[in-house]
């Protein structure tokens, strides 16, 4: 007679898992990253100051300047009272663009939300319910895309300003300093950033079966292409740019506030 052999079913609940391996440390990691760059991003944010040296921000639009990349474009109007922060007309761009991101929505939604927690790892909830609600905002993502590539284009003429120097007989000529490097830098990181999102490379390439078949089909594979081998790196150039940022802001009020110079390099 064939013996007959029993299996118990497995245990579910929040936390339960088969895994051997030390799988809290990536939400752990993500939760202390990112709510470290919340806090210091929002303290920067309401305290509005030293966030541009140069010339004086009444000439921001003309004089060589570094401005921090939380307050770009530098946005003052007469209507503004005292404690309103430029940086909250500025803000909700990025930080929208970032919320919506496919990849920080994985990485929030696992270690803020634990949900769930990690690969193979159980949930505090019992049935997956979706994007629903309030998590329809995420469909905004990619009208966030396009306002984030505008905000390229204008950090990028940031870090122009931050080349042009005023000589002793007041004229402009160009040259380089460690500031107009890290803006140039952290423009650089948030341009891969941009570039490797999962909607430009379906914006660029989406709904296509055949490129060539449609008009310019050859310069969209080109660029479908490029954005592609971006986009295996997306989660580090999320990252960097991220890390790059908050160094950016923290390097400008360094020196906005006297404490450092700006070392011109030539």
């Amino acid at each position: 007679m064939a013996s007959q052999s029993t299996t118990t079913a497995p245990r579910s609940g929040f936390g339960v898992t088969g895994r051997t391996d030390n799988w809290w440390i990536g939400p752990l990691a993500t939760a202390l990253g990112l709510g470290a760059f919340g806090v210091y991003s929002t303290i920067r944010a309401v305290s509005a100051v030293h966030y541009v040296h140069g010339v004086g921000i009444e000439d921001v639009v003309v004089g060589n300047y570094l401005l921090s990349p939380f307050f770009s474009p530098l946005l003052i109007f007469p209507w503004m009272p005292a404690w309103f922060s430029p940086a909250f007309l500025i803000l909700w761009a990025p930080g929208g663009f970032r919320l919506t991101c496919y990849y920080y929505r994985k990485a929030y939604y696992r270690s803020f939300f634990l949900d769930p927690p990690a690969c193979a790892v159980g949930e505090p909830r019992d049935q997956y319910k979706g994007e629903t609600r309030l998590f329809l905002f995420q469909n905004l993502h990619r009208f966030f895309l396009y306002i984030a590539l505008i905000f390229i284009i204008l950090l990028t003429i940031d870090v122009v300003h931050a080349c042009i120097f005023v000589t002793v007989d007041g004229t402009h000529q160009f040259g380089l300093s460690v500031g107009s490097l890290v803006l140039g830098l952290c423009t650089t990181l948030l341009a891969l950033y941009t570039f490797s999102c999962h909607s430009l490379r379906h914006l660029v390439g989406g709904k296509l079966d055949c490129f060539s078949c449609v008009a310019m089909g050859d310069a969209r594979h080109k660029v479908w292409k490029g954005v592609s081998v971006l986009n295996k790196r997306h989660m580090l150039w999320a990252w960097l740019s991220l890390f790059m940022v908050g160094f950016a802001d923290y390097y400008v009020f360094l020196v906005a506030s006297g404490r450092i110079e700006d070392l011109r390099i030539f």
